[in-house]
């Protein structure tokens, strides 16, 4: 039974080492486990089922929806022209970006790999603004493009004992894998609960996300107003999109810090 163990540890600490990838952006190394293209599968039939039970708002009937889909795409063309500039354009391969607001109370937004963006009606009282609504949405396509989801769906595989196979786990544990699946993504935390993101990985969604927003055209000196408003809203119950990372003096601080990089690709829209 021992050597069973051991045969077994050797070889998940295998696959985590083998699994450590480095991120062009933001210089970090990261346990990948799954391919991107297989979770950007999965991630477009997830998103279609949840788009089917969902209460979808139409843009061409409610001017919210309509600046949710504004926002995402000048965010993308941002993302887009970053990711040129540098030389990494293969990072973007496969994402097929949409943008949908459901009508939810959740004060709430994702985005899943391939860039299936959502943004529930809840959160935008605390939004107000189209700035800040970006600085959100920004925050959230950091995640799917540094695979933060992959990186915490790999820990939860491992912990698991699922394996590194995407495709062979879910075949043998479909409901488990799926359940990690909307669980690393924040997709109905509010049944399944939320697998925790690290304070590096909050960080990098905050720091990068402000040059999104900044080179779409968005002031991020919005970005500060709105994470003070998060972390007041709904007073001792943080909204879901707070519930593993509480906003605090140090996040606002770091914002704080990156504004001066961020402005220097801040060009208002139309100038």
């Amino acid at each position: 039974m021992n050597i069973v163990r051991t045969v077994t540890a050797f070889f998940i600490s295998s696959a985590i080492i083998i699994g450590c990838a480095k991120n062009p952006i933001t210089g970090r190394s990261q346990l990948s486990l799954l391919p991107e293209s297989e979770l950007q599968t999965m991630g477009n039939q997830q998103y279609r089922e949840f788009l089917n039970t969902a209460r979808v708002v139409s843009p061409s009937a409610d001017r919210d929806a309509e600046m949710v889909r504004r926002v995402g795409q000048r965010l993308v063309n941002a993302v887009v022209a970053y990711h040129k500039q540098n030389g990494i354009s293969d990072r973007l391969e496969g994402y097929k970006w949409e943008y949908n607001l459901v009508n939810d109370k959740q004060v709430n937004a994702w985005c899943m790999p391939g860039g299936k963006i959502v943004v529930y009606t809840g959160l935008l009282p605390v939004t107000r603004n189209e700035a800040a609504l970006a600085a959100v949405i920004g925050h959230e396509i950091c995640h799917a493009l540094f695979q933060h989801g992959n990186e915490r769906m790999s820990q939860g595989m491992v912990q698991q004992g699922l394996g590194s196979a995407l495709a062979l786990a879910v075949s043998n544990k479909p409901s488990a894998t799926q359940n990690l699946f909307l669980q690393a993504y924040g997709v109905g935390s509010t049944v399944l609960g939320t697998l925790p993101f690290s304070r590096k990985q909050e960080s990098e969604a905050d720091h990068y996300g402000l040059i999104w927003m900044a080179m779409a055209g968005y002031n991020p000196n919005e970005s500060v107003a709105l994470w003070e408003r998060m972390a007041q809203a709904g007073g001792a119950q943080q909204p879901e999109i707070l519930s593993s990372h509480p906003s605090d003096a140090t996040r606002i601080r770091q914002i704080k810090q990156w504004l001066p990089e961020a402005m220097k690709f801040y060009k208002p829209a139309g100038k």
